[in-house]
């Protein structure tokens, strides 16, 4: 028989992790965290400016920054920079007259809206979460936790499908089996939300980080294009990884701690209008085909304009083929959203989900309409890092940071992975993703970038600390939900109650995560296509 759905009001938490959520609640909206920050900041420059703050730049940087780039921050050909005021007529003028162009050049805002674009039409048509459904649906009994926890993880690129299908269905899935339910939404949350950045292919979120990464690296190289597939190889790294401490701790640690389950199942516990434990529909079968031949199509004219006559996608003057390949990358945003719009129109058209473009266009503006928070959100970072850089502070706090490293005698892998650490601390207060990195990439992308480290390295290693606390602290998004799916099963299932289950995920993930961002980069291999651990700056007058 089901337990009684109704959810109860969560008990207070004690102890660290109740002061975790006390410290965090009292936190304002990450909207308005940037708009005291950017208040903090107009004090700091002119405090700074009027004391005549100043660095001198090597040669390294000045060629960096190239001829553009010294007149953008009022370097003279002594090489010294100075704080800039933010009240100063110039900057107040920038600020003024150009607002509406800061907004819409912050890098990651096209890259998010146009991808999403496409996303949104594959989830609304149901094509992820049939997808999801289908993937662990048939799962043999005892690879049913590695089969949930590496479809949760792939079913990132969904966005929030993961959670709202995913985590429940895989409770169902897991009583069905006459295991513990809670197990299999603890497998599903580990695999959706711990392993945030693990998977098999960049997506979605590739997107949003890479053109964070960009404005932080416009501070000191406005020439460097980051590479949206740089973090492929490393990504797959961590699913690798991820997926036996998924298993482990669900099979070993987890599932005996909950004991054995005598219930039935819930019904309505996957959140779907129909039974999850059904079959699936003619026409949904119908549809994962013709979106599967979608994908492959997709894949095959991206193929012919990389490799095909007259190559658009391929530089055939370049010096490498790895540089030959840039326009290919470049590319991927756009090849996202024909992807994923191509894919859910086949599955709606397929299955009945879709019956005109007026269906097709209601859904892209659906999920424009999701986007408008972010839109909020983007519009206060954006002039945060744009200030950021008026001032002359992102550049001169990165070139202080990279001496003091420089002087601490520490190994670079080692300060590297110590952004893991500071980056999942960060995380238990302050969820967004973007918010986060929004805050740390113009500092720590251009001073990694000095120190001989690529922004590619440095995104990796933000990406890590980002996932692994996400299933621990209560101030993540989905924790709530979470919590109401696993009170479905077991009745007063509490706050305390997820958390603990959730911690033996959260410790083993960043261990293992902070060591191979320790090794990865010892080891200097590469992070993906045309993506190296190593930065090399440009020479003096190329």
């Amino acid at each position: 028989m089901a337990a009684d759905t109704t959810p109860e009001h969560p008990e207070a938490q004690k102890g660290i992790l109740g002061w975790i959520e006390r410290t965090g609640n009292a936190l304002p909206d990450p909207v308005f965290i940037f708009f005291y920050l950017i208040l903090a900041l107009i004090v700091i420059s002119v405090v700074l400016a009027f004391v005549g703050t100043s660095v001198q730049l090597n040669a390294e940087v000045l060629a960096g920054l190239g001829e553009s780039g010294r007149a953008r921050f009022g370097i003279g050909e002594d090489g010294i920079i100075s704080v800039a005021s933010l009240l100063n007529p110039a900057n107040l003028q920038q600020l003024l007259t150009q607002m509406p162009t800061t907004f819409t050049h912050f890098h990651p805002l096209g890259y998010v809206l146009v991808v999403m674009l496409g996303a949104g039409v594959a989830e609304r048509a149901g094509l992820f979460g049939t997808a999801m459904r289908a993937g662990v649906r048939n799962a043999p009994k005892f690879l049913l936790t590695p089969v949930v926890a590496l479809i949760a993880m792939i079913g990132n690129h969904a966005a929030d499908a993961g959670y709202v299908v995913l985590i429940p269905l895989a409770g169902v899935l897991f009583a069905a089996a006459g295991r513990h339910p809670i197990a299999g939404i603890a497998a599903g949350f580990a695999g959706v939300s711990g392993g945030f950045s693990a998977n098999i292919a960049p997506g979605q979120l590739d997107a949003l980080l890479f053109g964070i990464t960009q404005a932080g690296v416009d501070l000191i190289n406005p020439g460097y294009e980051v590479n949206i597939a740089g973090n492929t190889y490393f990504i797959i790294g961590l699913l690798v990884l991820y997926l036996p401490i998924i298993w482990y701790v669900t099979d070993r640690v987890i599932e005996p701690r909950l004991g054995p389950w005598t219930g039935g199942a819930a019904p309505g516990a996957a959140g779907e209008d129909d039974d999850p434990n059904a079959p699936l529909t003619d026409g949904q079968k119908k549809g994962l085909l013709w979106a599967g031949l979608a994908v492959l199509a997709v894949a095959v004219v991206w193929a012919f304009l990389t490799l095909g006559p007259g190559t658009p996608l391929f530089n055939e003057g370049a010096a490498d083929a790895v540089t030959g390949l840039s326009p290919f990358f470049n590319s991927l945003v756009a090849g996202f959203f024909i992807l994923f719009l191509a894919a859910g129109t086949a599955y709606g058209a397929a299955a009945g989900t879709i019956k005109n473009h007026r269906d097709l266009v209601d859904m892209m503006s659906k999920a424009m309409g999701d986007m408008a928070y972010y839109l909020v959100l983007a519009f206060a970072a954006a002039h945060f890092v744009a200030m950021f850089g008026w001032s002359n502070l992102g550049l001169i706090t990165a070139v202080t940071g990279a001496g003091v490293i420089e002087s601490s005698g520490l190994p670079l892998p080692l300060v590297l992975a110590l952004l893991v650490l500071l980056t999942g601390f960060i995380n238990l207060f302050v969820g967004s993703a973007s918010a986060k990195w929004a805050l740390l990439a113009p500092v720590f992308v251009p001073m990694f970038m000095l120190l001989g480290v690529s922004p590619e390295a440095t995104t990796a290693a933000y990406r890590v600390g980002d996932s692994a606390t996400n299933i621990i602290t209560p101030l993540m998004v989905y924790f709530p939900l979470i919590l109401v799916f696993a009170r479905r099963w077991v009745s007063g299932f509490g706050l305390g109650s997820l958390t603990a289950i959730m911690v033996p995920y959260s410790v083993l993930m960043m261990i293992v995560g902070f060591l191979m961002m320790l090794g990865w980069v010892y080891l200097g291999w590469p992070l993906g296509p045309g993506a190296s651990v190593e930065y090399v700056a440009p020479l003096a007058g190329s």
